[in-house]
């Protein structure tokens, strides 16, 4: 049997060792545990506590030393590990090789993409490169939150480790399939000018814009007449002729809830929070209101 470290961050790695423990707890002789101050919830605690639980040595990212297991494992996690390709196993939340890089599950809502997935995939010198060990995959349907997707792609986490696991229960060196290069696609970093909703967009994308943003993430964030706010919630309308068309303009005013004009279609703000004081800005009863 080999032995493992396992690099785990985020609900999606706290819930691949909860769904696998009891079956593999042997293979597991290390948890490294990341944090991650800018989400709602990294689920560091709840991963210490199920360690803990099971007797499984773990250590926090700015303590870990050195890897000293036959494998090392990587999900939700950020940094870079050091340690042969051949021997690092990485779980990336797509179905490679599109998007590679940077949250390709927030790319794949936002592009609207119908289908997503996990690949567990060995190390290489280029990012998300390696052979392919297996994948999972599930259907999408919209409207959906980035809440709602990661809760759903645990699942896929849980599979294509159960692809994997028995192979280093048995002690088989694990052999990958080369990824096709010519058809890779990137999703690129983002930081918080990739928050800021653009008017100028289609509404029905802009939806989904919001809904990949959300918790555990900040929020897509917009300029209200000055003030910056973290739009939660948006309806897509059907457009209307508007003779001098201008994105981030409010239209009309619904029960309070603002419709503003895109760069195709109308917006209806449905949840609205200043960002600095977390209060509410609905009813909005200032008609001459711009978004920006």
């Amino acid at each position: 049997m080999s032995t493992l470290t396992l690099f785990l961050m985020t609900r999606k790695g706290y819930q691949l060792l909860a769904d696998t423990v009891d079956t593999f707890r042997d293979l597991f002789a290390k948890v490294v545990v990341g944090r991650d101050a800018t989400l709602d919830d990294d689920y560091a605690a709840q991963t210490i506590a199920l360690c803990e639980r099971h007797g499984i040595a773990w250590t926090e990212r700015s303590q870990h030393r050195e890897i000293d297991t036959d494998y090392a494992m990587a999900v939700g996690w950020r940094w870079m590990i050091d340690f042969p390709e051949d021997r690092l196993i990485v779980f990336h939340d797509s179905l490679l090789p599109r998007y590679r890089g940077f949250n390709p599950l927030v790319s794949a809502l936002i592009n609207g993409d119908d289908r997503v997935g996990v690949t567990a995939l060995l190390g290489a010198s280029e990012y998300d490169a390696g052979p392919v060990l297996a994948q999972a995959s599930m259907a999408l349907a919209y409207p959906c939150t980035i809440a709602r997707a990661i809760d759903d792609i645990c699942a896929c986490y849980r599979d294509a480790a159960l692809a994997v696991f028995p192979q280093l229960a048995q002690g088989t060196p694990l052999q990958g399939v080369p990824q096709d290069d010519a058809a890779a696609t990137y999703s690129l970093w983002r930081d918080e000018e990739d928050y800021r909703i653009d008017w100028h967009g289609d509404a029905t994308r802009l939806v989904r814009h919001i809904d990949a943003l959300g918790s555990p993430y900040a929020g897509a964030r917009t300029l209200v007449n000055g003030v910056l706010a973290r739009v939660g919630h948006a309806q897509a309308l059907p457009d209307v002729p508007i003779e001098n068309r201008t994105p981030g303009k409010v239209i009309r005013i619904d029960n309070g809830l603002p419709v503003v004009v895109c760069g195709q279609g109308l917006l209806k703000i449905v949840e609205l929070t200043d960002v600095a004081s977390g209060a509410s800005l609905l009813p909005l009863t200032k008609f001459r209101s711009r978004f920006a």
